[in-house]
């Protein structure tokens, strides 16, 4: 055999080998993503397939989901190192540990803890750009195309008041839409500024072959959370339902048990309902139902339930509070409704509505949920009993 056919023979067992550790990483990912609908999961099995040195191996990836209700694309989720050294020390990490895809994906929970601490998590997560050409940049350019970019160097600057490029520098970067049904629910910026390695054609091939599974696990995995969160809100308010509730009491209550940090509940009822119901008619009854919600969502922190436990009564579950902080919060809330001008639903009239408030604390006033529960509800019915528009503690 010629010097020249061994040579290329030696190419094509290249390509071939490269075209078979491709079809594999392709295939893991792809079976990875099978595993979970669960949504941040699903994400960071996709980034970790961009980046990993068993996958697609470019040195930090970003991910952005399209928010269609506000017309703008959202900073979701990074992956990569803040350094060049630091970059160094997780791959001779990787190298020296023999780790392989699954041994990444498996350390999700570790990642998703040490994530918050990341410059680039963080601003990222504060990140929205508009899905507009004009304001929007690069992303929201390659949104509207719904194909790949690749930005070289010289292209680079072009954009360099680009909002994206504020806060993520790089030297080239290619930006990938993912798509479901030909259109796109979210794009992945990544580049090798570490490695300085450039982006061929071919990254770009295999890296299109990965956003096409992509975009349809992101689509199911925001189906599957629709569905469940439908299941578990109230159709009338959009609070959290009865059922959701129970469980999320529950493990409220067990972390409680866990930490010793308080927890408090309020369980709050309108006064004189059945009588607004009868004069003015059901339909102003939901709409006050419906504005009601709104207020106690508004006056409520992130980190706690507001919840609609059945006809005119709700439940917030306060985290962190005890009796006496939570009374503070009662008392805000049932001045806010005292003075509030409910529009009602089809009388020109504002109408003025009050609410009673009975409030229990865990540990220190109940033993478990169930006790919990009947304790605040107990309270509650005390404030309706010596008067209305009050705010009663359950005695320790």
């Amino acid at each position: 055999m010629s010097e020249s056919a061994i040579k290329d023979n030696k190419n094509l067992q290249e390509r071939l080998e490269r075209a078979q550790r491709e079809m594999t990483i392709l295939y893991d990912i792809s079976n990875a993503m099978r595993t979970t609908l669960e949504l941040n999961y699903i994400l960071y099995i996709i980034l970790t397939g961009v980046t990993a040195h068993t996958g697609l191996g470019f040195n930090r990836a970003l991910l952005f989901l399209v928010n269609n209700k506000e017309r703008v694309l959202e900073g979701t989720m990074a992956i990569g190192p803040e350094s060049g050294e630091e970059a160094q020390k997780i791959w001779t990490t990787i190298e020296t540990e023999h780790k392989n895809f699954e041994d990444m994906i498996a350390a999700y929970k570790l990642w998703a803890a040490a994530s918050k601490k990341s410059s680039l998590s963080r601003a990222l997560a504060n990140l929205k750009i508009p899905l507009n050409a004009d304001t929007g940049g690069v992303l929201a350019a390659a949104y509207v195309d719904g194909t790949p970019m690749h930005i070289g160097k010289e292209r680079l600057v072009a954009y360099t008041n680009d909002p994206l490029l504020k806060v993520f520098k790089t030297t080239e970067l290619i930006i990938m839409p993912l798509k479901a049904k030909d259109k796109v629910n979210g794009l992945i910026i990544a580049d090798n500024l570490y490695t300085q390695k450039p982006i061929t054609e071919h990254d770009l091939k295999i890296f299109t072959m990965l956003a096409n599974q992509a975009g349809h696990a992101i689509e199911n995995s925001q189906l599957y959370e629709m569905v469940v969160h439908k299941s578990r809100t109230d159709s009338l308010t959009g609070l959290w339902n009865h059922g959701f509730f129970q469980d999320a009491l529950g493990l409220e209550i067990e972390k409680t048990r866990n930490t010793n940090v308080p927890l408090s509940l309020i369980m709050i009822d309108i006064d004189n309902f059945k009588p607004l119901n009868d004069n003015f008619g059901h339909r102003n009854g939901d709409a006050i139902l419906t504005e009601l919600s709104k207020i106690l969502k508004e006056s409520s922190r992130d980190i706690d339930y507001v919840c609609r436990y059945g006809g005119e009564e709700f439940a917030v579950i306060v985290n962190g509070m005890d009796a006496q902080q939570t009374f503070a919060i009662a008392e805000r809330l049932r001045e806010t409704i005292a003075h509030h001008a409910f529009r009602g639903f089809s009388t020109s009239q504002a109408m003025h509505v009050t609410v009673s408030l009975g409030i229990a604390t865990f540990p220190h006033t109940a033993a478990n949920k169930e006790d919990l529960i009947q304790k605040a509800d107990q309270a509650m019915y005390t404030a309706k009993f010596i008067g209305k528009n009050t705010t009663c503690v359950a005695e320790e």
